[in-house]
């Protein structure tokens, strides 16, 4: 015996209901975000409430404020005193603030299977008498009972309401009357029986069954398709103004109304209703279905009607039953809205079960839980089931929010949440002067034995707070200068009072009360940071003291998860850029290289020169020269102008070069400077290099300058040389005992061999390849025969194909031809390189004829006719000297006379 429900099968459809009754069955929804843990129920310190073990206790839960704060708590299958009755369930009275073993049983019915007396004769039941009753409590503690049985009534077989289980669902409305649900009925139509608490009483006798009572109303038998239907299987209560409501027919496997709950979400004045379908299926990503539960939502917008609120609460744990549950919670954080309780009995970590806080407002319920509960043990041998029982929208004690209370059967456990008070906060900061001057040192910040003038300006917060129920309570403020979105910034101003960027305040703040307290802010020197153009934020941030003591209830207060507990304002620096304070440069860029072209293979080293101009009406805040580089190119340093400073960094695979302008470049700065770079890693797939440069500053306003790329053409450049050699230098012809012959059978007989030696060599810095080398050799001359090619070889890749259809290696002779035309590689013709190197060296060999042999090549009569001639000759000559008295002897010198007188100069020379 519970006091809520036994599952016994899944409902296929609703069939109509009593007026103001609705039975559903239902859905669920998603949650894809974090959800804020801690608002506003008490997760730490629940009290945990246990019963005998296997008695299922906690299958059902409730509050009892009649008589004093307390909670009930069925356990279906616990023992009882009762005769002949084994597990015949309880329900446990647990009176609020004393210890749990405190808990004792409630005694409904002592006498167990006793035969009751009827002014009807019934035959005998074929059911547990107590599986189709409900007691109703009087008064005094649990000490006084009605039971009313609407179905044990003549037809006791399938046929009529023998298997009605009256009692398995149950609700009161606000009038005071009873509402059940009974699924057996009509072989499992299921019907809904309703009827006024007084008149109950009024009809009720000792040992007799009530079948009806005055003004009782119920659902009757329909059509045989509406078999297996299970209405009544849940019910709630709520005011639609209607006779009757249709409920939805869905898929059998979704439980569609396996639970149901009315409760005004929207805050219109109208109930609304939740409709649960833990069996829903949800189709994944990979077109699979799985069993995820859901939601649905209906808001009343007017009599008997009802609108489907989008999108519906999906569940998130696979087979976690999401939607088992609905409880309402009321106005859980005083907002306005009442709140909503959703089970997920068999989700989470170890399936220890979940129960997910869903906060109404003026559209609906929220998508996402403002807060979720997990249950504290795993899945033993049966699931804990936590969550599978709720109830909610009563105060236990009695400090103005409602509480909740979770069961989970499965460890026979039951547990009380209470909510903490909420404060909703107000809070201001301000900051004054918006403006910071550097030069007006209005403050003096003390360092040492040193004190130093600096900038400063005033701050001062406020904070106030409401709520209900509220005691005093402490407030830690912590206050943080920082530059806005930049993480590891330097912290441009600081606080006076700690001289740090951080400051912590303890505030007391009292209900209804307005707290301010006031501090400085000052800025550093102007050295220590370079932003001067963004603005300096300061952030309040503050939270409850955790220290502070818990309230008359022994709860904390927390703050409103949707009140913003942080707050921003924020300072600028006075710039020199006129009244405005914006400053609006004009950035312009030259740039000059001491080389147009690069080659392949070498290291070109590289100077670019630029001029940076600033011709604009303010100052360029935190300028630099940006130099994105080439993948082939590398920074080496700076060629001129000491003063300039460089950082090479790369980003996101991008490598380049930031050289700081000045902080600020003024207007009218006309900077010039070199750039040393070396361009190592040429490739021949591309024609050209390019640098980009560019002025970027951090003005608002025209803050970058044009980008000038300097672009370098890729040239090939090598020096070929080709040079070779005569083996041997020169050649006799005709050689010694040769003979000339018709016939060659072997190489001696063509002539004498000359080899020619050829090397090519490339001096670089570039590689050529395709490289052709064209070798012309004189085969003949005036016709006759000259050369007889014979054989060729060669070092290296090197291909060689004859113009001649010969027998033999070509040679290379002295009219040598060398063109070499080199492309680069790669396979983009537009990319490639050419370059054409040609030469005409020269290899001579001499040729020098040798002297023949006379007598074997003059004849012997030449020789005697030649002989005889010369002879002859000879004769004629001795003849004509003759007549000339060639041969005639004369004195040497002349006269005796002649004699005398050559004497004295003779004597004299000597």
């Amino acid at each position: 015996m519970g006091l809520e429900r036994f599952c016994v099968k899944t409902p296929r459809m609703v069939a109509p209901l009593a007026r103001s009754v609705l039975c559903i069955v239902g859905l669920l929804f998603t949650f894809s975000q974090p959800v804020c843990e801690g608002f506003n129920l008490d997760l730490e310190s629940p009290t945990v409430y246990s019963g005998p073990t296997g008695s299922y206790f906690g299958y059902a839960v409730d509050f009892y404020l009649a008589d004093s704060a307390s909670v009930v708590i069925g356990a279906p299958k616990a023992d009882t005193a009762q005769v002949n009755v084994k597990q015949g369930g309880a329900v446990f009275y647990c009176p609020w603030g004393l210890s749990q073993s405190d808990c004792h049983t409630i005694q409904f019915d002592p006498e167990g299977n006793s035969p009751h007396s009827s002014p009807h004769p019934l035959p005998p039941l074929p059911f547990s008498p107590h599986q189709s009753s409900i007691f109703l409590h009087l008064l005094h503690n649990f000490t006084k009972f009605v039971e009313y049985a609407p179905c044990r009534t003549e037809i006791s077989e399938a046929i009529g309401q023998g298997y009605c289980q009256g009692g398995f669902s149950a609700d009161f409305t606000t009038d005071g009357k009873v509402v059940l649900g009974g699924p057996g009925s009509y072989f499992w139509q299921g019907q809904v029986i309703s009827a006024a608490k007084e008149e109950i009483i009024k009809a009720y006798y000792p040992g007799y069954f009530m079948q009806s009572v005055e003004g009782q109303i119920q659902t009757k038998q329909v059509q045989a398709q509406h078999d297996d239907s299970y209405q009544g299987y849940s019910v709630a209560v709520g005011d639609f103004s209607g006779d009757q409501v249709e409920g939805k027919t869905t898929p059998m496997g979704s439980y569609f109304g396996y639970a149901v709950a009315t409760t005004d979400i929207n805050s219109d004045g109208m109930a609304d209703l939740l409709v649960g379908a833990p069996m829903f299926m949800v189709r994944g990503s990979d077109g699979r279905l799985e069993e995820m539960g859901r939601v649905y939502v209906y808001l009343q917008r007017g009599p008997l009607n009802l609108e489907l609120r989008l999108p519906h609460l999906t569940g998130t744990e696979a087979f976690g039953r999401f939607g088992s549950t609905i409880a309402p919670l009321g106005d859980l954080n005083q907002d306005g809205f009442n709140d909503v309780a959703v089970s997920c009995p068999f989700g989470g970590e170890d399936r220890q079960g979940l129960v997910y806080i869903y906060n109404g407002y003026s559209e609906g319920l929220r998508e996402k839980p403002s807060q979720v509960i997990a249950g504290q043990w795993a899945a033993g041998t049966i699931p804990a089931s936590f969550g599978f029982a709720l109830r909610g929208d009563k105060d236990l004690d009695m400090n103005g929010y409602p509480d909740l209370i979770v069961g989970a059967f499965g460890v026979n456990k039951a547990l009380l949440y209470r909510s903490r008070p909420i404060v909703n906060t107000t809070a201001s900061l301000t900051i004054y002067p918006t403006m910071i001057n550097p030069e007006e040192k209005n403050c003096i910040v003390t360092s040492g034995n040193a004190s130093v003038p600096v900038s400063c300006v005033n701050l001062s917060f406020c904070i106030s707070a409401d709520g209900k129920h509220l005691p005093d309570f402490q407030v830690e403020v912590q206050l943080d200068s920082h530059k806005h979105k930049q993480k590891g910034a330097v912290k441009r101003a600081l606080f006076l009072d700690s001289q740090q960027p951080l400051l912590q305040r303890r505030m007391r703040v009292r209900h209804g009360e307005r707290v301010c307290n006031h501090t400085k802010i000052y800025l550093r020197g102007e050295k220590d940071f370079r932003d001067k153009l963004s603005s300096i934020y300061v952030a309040l941030n503050f939270t409850l003291d955790p220290k502070a003591a818990a309230d008359s209830h022994g709860l904390r207060p927390i703050l409103n998860y949707q009140t913003a507990n942080v707050i921003e304002q924020k300072a600028q620096i006075l710039l020199d850029c006129g009244e405005d304070n914006i400053c609006v440069p004009d950035l312009k860029l030259a740039v000059h290289g001491d080389r147009k072209e690069v080659y392949l293979g070498d290291d070109n080293s590289l100077t670019l020169t630029f001029n940076a101009k600033n011709e604009g009406e303010g100052g360029a805040y935190e300028a630099e020269l940006y130099v994105v580089l080439p993948p082939e190119a590398d920074y080496s340093g700076i060629a001129r102008n000491n003063e300039l400073t460089c950082s090479y960094e790369t980003e996101n695979q991008t490598r380049y070069l930031s050289c700081d302008l000045g902080n600020p470049m003024k207007s009218g700065t006309s900077l010039w400077a070199g750039l040393r770079f070396t361009v190592p890693r040429l490739k021949d797939t591309h024609k050209t290099v390019q640098f980009d440069l560019q002025i970027r500053s951090k003005n608002e306003n025209n803050s970058h300058s044009e980008i000038v790329p300097y672009k370098l053409e890729v040239v090939v450049q090598a020096d070929v040389i080709l040079q070779g050699v005569s083996r041997p230098d020169k050649v006799f012809f005709p050689p010694v005992n040769w003979k000339l012959t018709k016939n060659h059978e072997v190489e001696q007989d063509v002539g004498p061999a000359v080899e020619h030696i050829y090397e090519l060599v490339n001096n670089g810095p570039s590689r050529i390849s395709h490289t052709l080398l064209e070798l012309r050799c004189p085969l003949s001359f005036q016709g006759h025969p000259l050369l007889y090619p014979l054989e060729f070889s060669t070092e290296g890749p090197i291909n060689c194909t004859s113009d001649k259809n010969m027998n033999h290696l070509r040679l290379k002779v002295s009219d040598l031809q060398l063109c070499a035309d080199t492309h680069l590689p790669g396979s983009n013709e537009a990319q490639n390189q050419t370059v054409k190197l040609c030469s005409r060296p020269q290899v001579v060999t001499p040729v020098v004829w040798n002297k023949p042999d006379i007598e074997n090549t003059v004849p012997l009569w030449i020789i005697i006719l030649a002989i005889l001639a010369g002879t002859l000759l000879l004769a004629l000559l001795i003849y004509v000297l003759y007549k000339f008295d060639f041969f005639k002897r004369s004195v040497p010198y002349g006269t005796a006379m002649e004699k005398a007188q050559l004497k004295p100069q003779a004597a004299s020379e000597a």
